[in-house]
């Protein structure tokens, strides 16, 4: 069936590769944007919308007139929301107002037009655990690493308290494409892998036998599309989208360290680490950026995807060190990556 969907956040990373992935489908995509109009894939090719809508998930009725936010609400199926602070030195404040209560008013337009709700979190909802996680675990209240995943716990509550049918999608850590490495925004844990990689960064505090779940942009926009298809089905569910395998810390470090132009990160123990003795430059940029990272070096959740699995049909892309090594190549091939070390 081929379905209006109302998508926040078209804009972004993973709205703009929905969107792209939807229209193709054959849906009928209306994209919701606060300030840019530019809807991309994520090879950076326009995607063709039936329709965009500049509106504001920080202000009542998003901004949005009445005759506009009712027509809206009445001609649409399935509210996707994609829209969300994603950046980690947020305040608590601005995470509210965007992750929060932008999340109530996604619902509240739903609730007016009795639409479907999917609503994209994050795997990392989980907080600081380690060990498998299940879609099913209840979560946590408390101990999260970063007000961000705090906001995105937050969310989920509202979500499940709508009385909307609805279907959460929990990706973990969005990199590129799985063939070809591309990725069209450097979002995120970019940053922090770009200054490790370049070497301002070259300590990384660890906890023995860390992971980190790296799953591909094209992993997560097919799944998300897959749920959106199958509302009936995934109702009432959270789901992984996740890597086929998380990958050891030491083998991301590896990565970095087989490319000549850079060098692996030291990785050292996370008890003791004292981010003061570092050397001043290397100081700041780790508590202003790296440091924002360090927690997701420091755990070891194994989530488990074998709800989603049911429902899609899909299972997660494992990573290994030949797609870890794609993913370089392409952030040296576009100029991302740099030798700090060359004249």
């Amino acid at each position: 069936m081929l379905l209006n969907i109302l998508l926040t956040g078209a804009a972004g990373l993973i709205g703009g590769e929905l969107a792209e992935r939807l229209t193709q489908a054959g849906h009928r995509v209306t994209a919701l944007v606060r300030n840019n109009r530019d809807i991309l894939a994520n090879d950076g090719t326009p995607v063709e919308v039936a329709e965009i809508v500049t509106a504001d998930l920080t202000q009542d009725r998003l901004a949005l007139d009445a005759a506009t936010y009712e027509r809206l609400a009445n001609t649409h199926d399935l509210l996707m929301h994609c829209a969300a602070l994603t950046r980690f030195d947020a305040s608590e404040e601005e995470y509210r107002a965007t992750n929060i209560e932008g999340t109530a008013r996604a619902i509240a337009l739903a609730q007016a037009g009795d639409m479907d709700l999917l609503q994209v979190s994050t795997a990392y909802v989980c907080g600081a655990r380690s060990g498998e996680i299940l879609e099913t675990d209840a979560l946590p209240t408390n101990s999260f690493t970063n007000g961000y995943e705090a906001s995105k716990a937050q969310a989920e509550a509202l979500v499940r308290a709508s009385g909307l049918r609805y279907a959460i999608a929990r990706p973990s850590i969005v990199v590129g494409d799985s063939r070809t490495g591309a990725i069209r925004q450097f979002d995120t844990i970019y940053a922090a892998f770009k200054l490790i990689a370049e070497g301002r960064v070259r300590h990384m505090p660890v906890a023995r036998g860390a992971t980190l779940d790296f799953v591909t942009i094209d992993h997560v926009a097919a799944g998300i599309t897959m749920l959106a298809q199958r509302m009936g089905e995934a109702n009432g569910g959270a789901y992984h989208l996740v890597s086929g395998g998380a990958v050891p810390v030491e083998t991301f470090a590896a990565a970095i360290g087989s490319f000549p132009a850079f060098d692996a990160p030291m990785l050292v123990e996370a008890d003791g680490f004292d981010p003061d003795s570092l050397p001043p430059l290397e100081r700041r940029l780790f508590k202003r950026v790296a440091g924002l990272y360090a927690a997701y070096f420091q755990r070891d959740p194994r989530f488990d995807d074998s709800r989603f699995s049911a429902v899609t049909g899909m299972a997660g892309p494992p990573v290994d060190p030949a797609l870890l090594q794609r993913l370089i190549l392409y952030c040296i091939d576009i100029g991302f990556l740099k030798d700090s070390r060359a004249a």
